[in-house]
């Protein structure tokens, strides 16, 4: 069938208010990590208002809808929990009733990201409404939690427990009106040493596992700043950008280079006047492209002072219950992932984008700082932070494509805001996509 890409405008923007009103609702049923119950209960609402096909909330509190009844799953993915709010004094206005202007819609959640599952209900709508389902696929809408605690685990449920498997992933987390095909990963992980306790008045007789810490974190962070040459004992993770030790190198210089920094530190001693006698510490490790879990874990364990202190490096592991009390573990690892610039999936985006809004990012009216930022990226880019890609493209290899509403740099951030526009814009997207990839690009 022909794309009629004005018909889908003008379907987009009739629905614009509708948006608005499910945005502003979904704001206001606060819900942070494993407290999403009454989000996914009011998302399901709406589904089934729209017509959707069926609309159901499965075992871990995922929220799911299907628009049409095709041969393959077509899906659209946004997380339904958010981060707290963080110092309340930071906010000018209240985070969960939020506020709208003529272009805007404040309050937590409105670009991490509620305003992705907003814009993907309302395109499954306008799918129906043109006429544009067929035999070929179904349009399957996701609202996904514990994001925020365990990026990539509701998908690592939904795929291996409940076999929900889609011919590809559209994430609707916030791109800033670009289309985005990767990201780094990242890991979590610990690093423990051992020491023996002693009398603080005489510390000689024990050995103090705080000071072969600090030993320690000193290398680890000549890992995250040396340069790659033979200067330094320790080569920098810069050295992943260089083909001389990373096939992937190409993709590494996409995505941007992996780091690694201390995020937290503990102790054990028997008391405020005694040689500690433990330590361990927490890493935040981000990860380019050629990067492992396993190279990851071995270049700690390869730093000297952490041979010489005989310090254990281990991935910390995430078991939390959902909101409906299921509990699915899994490593705290989140694998970079990157779709080519020349994938089917890519290109099929990049063509419904130009037909519906041109080759350029399109930015929210009467906001100067936001059109400038946009109008200096190309349109095809990558995130900054870490998605459920982690688990559809990461771990299972379901090419994963990446266009949402709002803004990155709004993401956790007070004040948060996002914009109609954009709601509108990616509402259209969504829509055009399925039909434009199975005629032109499958």
């Amino acid at each position: 069938m022909a794309v009629d890409f004005k018909k889908i405008q003008a379907a987009a923007e009739g629905y614009a208010e509708d948006m608005n009103k499910f945005l502003r609702d979904l704001v206001n049923l606060y819900g942070e990590s494993c407290e999403e119950g009454p989000r996914a209960k009011r998302i399901k609402e709406e589904m089934e208002k729209l017509g959707f096909t069926k609309a159901w909330i499965d075992g871990q509190g995922n929220v799911l809808g299907e628009m049409g009844t095709g041969k393959s799953l077509i899906a659209f993915d946004a997380h339904i929990d958010t981060v707290g709010i963080g110092n309340r004094d930071n906010w000018k206005f209240d985070p969960v009733e939020g506020y709208e202007n003529e272009t805007e819609i404040g309050g937590r959640g409105t670009s991490d990201q509620l305003g992705g599952i907003v814009s993907a209900v309302y395109g499954a709508k306008i799918m129906k409404d043109l006429d544009m389902l067929s035999d070929e696929y179904t349009a399957l809408v996701t609202g996904t939690v514990q994001e925020e605690d365990c990026d990539g685990n509701c998908w690592l449920y939904m795929i291996e427990q409940e076999n929900i498997k889609p011919e590809f992933v559209v994430s609707t987390e916030p791109t800033d009106g670009g289309i985005y095909r990767g990201q780094r990963g990242r890991m979590e992980i610990r690093v423990d040493v051992e020491g023996v306790s002693s009398h603080g008045s005489a510390p000689e007789r024990g050995d103090n596992a705080i000071y072969k810490m600090a030993d320690i974190l000193k290398e680890i962070e000549q890992l995250n700043e040396n340069p790659a040459d033979d200067s330094v004992e320790i080569k920098g993770l810069v050295k992943m950008l260089d083909e001389k030790y990373n096939p992937e190198w190409k993709e590494a210089n996409f995505l941007g280079r992996g780091t690694v920094t201390t995020s937290q530190i503990f102790y054990t001693s028997p008391s405020r006047c005694a040689v500690a006698d433990s330590c361990s510490i927490s890493l935040d490790r981000r990860m380019t492209a050629g990067e492992t879990w396993e190279s990851c874990i071995k270049e700690i364990e390869d730093l000297p002072s952490a041979k010489k202190h005989g310090a254990k490096v281990t991935m910390y592991k995430y078991s939390r219950p959902s909101w409906t009390g299921l509990s699915y573990e899994q490593e705290c690892y989140f694998p970079t992932w990157v779709i080519p610039e020349d994938h089917k999936v890519t290109k099929a985006l990049e063509e419904v984008h130009k037909g519906l809004y041109g080759d350029k990012r399109i930015a929210p009216p009467k906001a100067e700082k936001e059109i400038e930022k946009r109008a200096a990226r190309p349109l095809t880019d990558k995130w900054t932070f870490s998605t459920n890609g982690v688990a559809t493209m990461g771990r299972h290899n379901i090419p994963t494509i990446g266009f949402g509403p709002g803004a990155e740099d709004q993401a956790h951030a007070p004040n948060e805001i996002t914009w109609k526009q954009d709601l509108v814009t990616c509402a259209a997207v969504y829509a055009a996509l399925p039909t434009i990839y199975v005629e032109n690009h499958r």
